[in-house]
């Protein structure tokens, strides 16, 4: 795991900021920060944490931190249909009612389908039984040929959106399984050519182009996220909503 000095040295560089740029927003010395990376002075759990919230790293890596530093982890991973988690799961209900007739959906950072309202069922309905088998991830779903990929039209562009979340969201927090997923289904090659591309109608957002039931749906979406999490697994969920690009994909779902 290496040491926390390592550790935080690692997560600055990805951050891309120098000692003192840290020390500065952590309102420590850049020489403080500098004998925690090199190991000359062992942080208190409470440096620790103060270093891990100006460097933006999640809460399961904070505990890793924690634990490096010779400290018990700070923050819990708590099962979302578990009691401990059941307001915040009522949100997220919530949430996913209030977005009806429209189809919207929660996953983990590794993007596995926890939830989805029941406008998403409609869309699973040709979709080969295996994939849908927990745990079932997005990603696969999306651009697998025996899943929602024969239905989306522009297929080169929706691979290219996923392509670009999973890339940044890799800068940020390195994960081994998020990166064989990209390396599986999102490394660039040539179906991104065979596929085509189609000009959007609109210079707002690049909208996913799906036909079902005779028709071109056009669906753009948000992400929505929880503000200030203490738990691992709410840390890690996020709603993706869509919504209906024009009228007559508005009157499709309505």
């Amino acid at each position: 795991m290496g040491t926390v000095g390592e550790l935080l040295r690692q997560w600055r560089h990805r951050r891309r900021l120098s000692q003192l740029d840290l020390a500065i927003a952590a309102d420590v010395s850049a020489r403080h920060v500098s004998l925690v990376e090199t190991g000359r002075s062992r942080p208190s759990a409470d440096m620790v944490l103060r270093l891990a919230d100006q460097l933006d790293v999640p809460l399961r890596d904070r505990n890793r931190l924690l634990l490096a530093a010779g400290f018990a982890p700070r923050y819990t991973e708590r099962p979302l249909d578990g009691d401990a988690l059941s307001a915040a799961r009522d949100a997220v209900g919530r949430v996913l009612r209030a977005h009806e007739p429209y189809p919207a959906l929660v996953f983990d950072r590794r993007w596995n389908i926890l939830i989805t309202n029941r406008a998403v069922d409609r869309f699973f309905a040709g979709v080969a039984p295996d994939l849908l088998r927990p745990p079932v991830n997005l990603v696969r779903l999306g651009l697998d040929p025996r899943g929602l990929a024969p239905l989306v039209v522009n297929l080169a562009d929706v691979r290219a959106v996923f392509r670009s979340r999973v890339r940044r969201q890799l800068a940020a927090f390195p994960d081994a399984e998020l990166t064989a997923l990209y390396e599986e289904l999102l490394a660039p090659g040539a179906e991104d050519e065979a596929g085509g591309s189609i000009e959007p109608e609109s210079d707002v957002v690049i909208p996913m182009i799906i036909r079902i039931d005779g028709r071109e749906l056009r669906l753009f979406s948000t992400i929505t996220t929880f503000g200030t999490p203490m738990d691992i697994t709410l840390d890690e969920v996020a709603i993706e909503s869509y919504y209906p690009a024009d009228a007559e994909s508005a009157a499709y779902f309505a």
